[in-house]
């Protein structure tokens, strides 16, 4: 079938049709470098004029920046003409001493302090904190954020998800069943984390970022296995494994939202080296792969300048040969059964 970027995609046993193309907006949280608001309104502003319908956002993302940037072009949009994604799991609050108070890991961001909440309350906050920063009364969809070991400690994971089981996913469903929102999500960073939750909760769709991308399909066989099962779907929320399927090896290579391994480079520079042969974009590939897992509804690549929004929604619909996959295939660089666009 071919991809163009108004195609859509049920989520799971929801009403929710997702485009299989959206806009992530962490980078408009300031992750790597500052974004100014021209840049950041021309970024938002080229996305709509691209087409694209789908928005990915989360109160982390520039600690509520990225939701105010994407709010201030959305409420200006009708209603009814676009989809959005926010997240719950954190409350920004004003720090004990604003004088002093780090933004970081964000390289700019807004000055608030996080407080992790999955209870019944906190839900609900996060929630309602969201609309206002966003100046919409409505999001389509709801997404877990971040209960893994990437941002707890071991130990400290079983008492947030028990506070999620006792309340969190009750407000949830309630928001659900009363037609506020469509579909309920989890995000996870480290593989494994999103099995472990899938085991004590029940959602419509999962995003999955670093763990399932051209570079790596390390979780095929588990959880995306587990997902197309249990009939949750899944967005792809680092299509370009952190920056490197973009900008391509060498110094400065990102990788995982670091600095990119030895071993890592090694495989790029394999995976350029077939793109060269067939004269294939490697971010066209990037994206294309990913969409082709029969679990997978949509991806939601980030953009922090105008010019990337429009190399995306491009690589989206270059033409690929069959024989670039198969050569992916012949010389390892991906899974032997990692489905690949017919």
């Amino acid at each position: 079938m071919t991809l163009t970027i108004s195609t859509r995609r049920r989520v799971g046993k929801t009403t929710l049709d997702l485009p299989v193309f959206g806009f992530g907006a962490a980078h408009l949280g300031e992750l790597y470098s500052k974004v100014d608001e021209a840049q950041s309104q021309a970024t938002l502003n080229a996305a709509w004029d691209a087409g694209v319908r789908f928005y990915d956002t989360a109160p982390w993302y520039g600690r509520g920046l990225s939701e105010h940037r994407l709010g201030g072009l959305l409420r200006t949009k009708p209603r009814g003409e676009f989809l959005i994604n926010t997240k719950v799991g954190r409350i920004l609050k004003r720090p004990a001493d604003p004088a002093t108070f780090s933004t970081a890991p964000w390289t700019g961001g807004l000055p608030f302090e996080v407080v992790f909440d999955y209870t019944y309350g906190g839900i609900m906050r996060a929630y309602e904190d969201a609309l206002q920063r966003l100046a919409l009364n409505t999001v389509d969809s709801l997404v877990i954020h971040d209960l893994d070991t990437m941002y707890h400690t071991p130990d400290q994971v079983p008492g947030y998800l028990r506070q999620l089981t006792g309340g969190g996913m009750k407000a949830l469903t309630e928001l659900k069943a009363n037609g506020h929102i469509k579909a309920i999500g989890v995000g996870n960073n480290i593989s494994g984390n999103l099995d472990d939750m899938l085991g004590e909760i029940d959602v419509d769709f999962a995003i999955v970022a670093m763990p399932y991308t051209l570079l790596d399909q390390s979780v095929l066989n588990t959880s995306m296995a587990n997902c197309q099962r249990r009939g949750v779907s899944v967005v792809i929320g680092a299509p370009f494994a952190s920056g490197i399927l973009v900008t391509g090896s060498g110094a400065g290579a990102k990788y995982a939202y670091g600095a990119a391994s030895p071993e890592v480079q090694a495989k790029v520079r394999g995976i350029e080296a077939v793109c060269a042969a067939h004269r294939v974009g490697m971010p066209a590939a990037a994206l294309q792969f990913v969409l082709a897992h029969p679990a997978v509804v949509s991806v939601i690549p980030g953009s922090a300048k105008p010019e990337e929004v429009t190399q995306n929604v491009a690589s989206l619909v270059a033409p690929i040969p069959a024989a670039f996959w198969a050569d992916l295939r012949s010389e390892g660089l991906i899974a032997a059964d990692a489905p690949v666009p017919a």
